[in-house]
């Protein structure tokens, strides 16, 4: 019996040291009952390996059955409990809310700005997030609370521990689950009335292509230059409005790119990817943990901004924020007729 428990504990120790998930842990553990199950029913009394493992084959299948028991008693309790959560109320007819969505939206209602006609246009938005981390993480909690129709998010990321000084949206209990999961676990605890989309994949151009045709905003929240610009390039040829932002260490920039209605796109300010060294990874140079979090909410905020038609947005604007001296400035932006990717001469010969 020590050397079951033994090989359990190890299984479980290497399973959480390589960031595997809980749910593929459990199955490793299973499966190594099923073998110890196994060996008892095969092997011949008296044997070595028998008599180490130890027991008899009518106790360990006593203790799998025992456990299978509480396994699906608290499978059941937690179904009924989902089931006592959800709402009773009918579906509201298309164009109208139920009283939850009434009382849920209250605040958004009595907005001069957005009123019970802004909140419809947020019912049926549909906005894609990419990347569930840092950014992402607010801006997909704050879209979801405010009532974002069709919420996706597409990230090939799983929660790491490293994650969670600043990616809220995620969970210790949650490490090694895909962050797109993790994030849907969330959003759906948050408000069950959003249709939340997770793309657990990379995201490149044939991707690209395919999701943004589906949505009507897109926010960036990447944290590299090729995939920005690769977002910015996709957006910018299907029309697409984008909100993007990026972070580093005490400061933030974020601003709405939208050639589509006569403003620059991102490759207009930033043409080429900088210099190694002159931009690192959160990873490299550090970031303080609430960054991400007003930048990720400021993205929500202009996302539903553009959404309901509320006061100025940022198009043409890049807000800077500098956390370490509490300071914020906002600059113009200009297209560029030679950008390749939005310019008026983009294509000629």
């Amino acid at each position: 019996m020590v050397l079951v428990v033994g090989l359990a504990l190890f299984l479980w120790g290497i399973g959480a040291l390589i960031g595997v998930s809980l749910r593929t842990r459990w199955a490793m553990i299973g499966a190594l009952y099923l073998g110890i199950l196994a060996l008892q029913v095969l092997m011949p009394e008296g044997h070595a390996l028998k008599r180490a493992i130890g027991g008899t084959p009518e106790g360990w299948f006593a203790l799998g059955l025992l456990v299978a028991i509480v396994l699906a008693y608290r499978a059941g309790l937690g179904a009924l409990r989902r089931r006592a959560r959800r709402p009773t109320e009918a579906p509201a007819a298309p164009g109208r809310f139920r009283p939850a969505e009434l009382d849920r939206y209250a605040r958004h209602i009595v907005l001069r700005e957005i009123g019970g006609p802004g909140q419809k246009r947020l019912k049926a938005a549909k906005v894609l997030v990419v990347g569930a981390g840092g950014l992402g993480s607010p801006a997909l909690l704050y879209l979801g609370a405010a009532g974002i129709g069709t919420l996706g998010v597409i990230d090939d990321d799983v929660v790491s521990t490293s994650n969670l000084q600043r990616q809220v949206i995620h969970t210790d209990a949650r490490t090694g689950l895909p962050k797109v999961f993790s994030a849907k676990e969330a959003l759906a605890s948050q408000n069950p009335d959003v249709d939340f989309r997770p793309y657990n994949r990379r995201l490149d151009e044939e991707t690209a292509r395919a999701l943004f045709a589906e949505y009507d905003l897109v926010l960036d929240g990447s944290d590299n230059f090729e995939t920005r610009a690769l977002v910015n390039r996709v957006a910018a040829e299907l029309g697409t409005p984008l909100i993007a932002a990026a972070i580093s260490q005490w400061e933030g920039q974020f601003s709405v790119y939208d050639p589509a209605r006569g403003t620059p796109c991102y490759a207009c300010v930033f043409p080429q990817a900088p210099a190694p060294g002159l931009a690192p990874s959160c990873a490299e140079a550090g970031v303080v943990g609430p960054l991400p979090g007003v930048m990720g909410a400021l993205m929500a905020v202009e996302a539903i901004k553009l959404i309901t038609d509320a006061g100025e947005g940022l198009r043409g604007r890049m807000l800077i924020y500098d956390a370490l001296h509490a300071e914020t400035r906002t600059i113009a932006l200009r297209r560029r007729a030679d950008c390749p990717v939005c310019g008026a001469r983009r294509g000629s010969a």
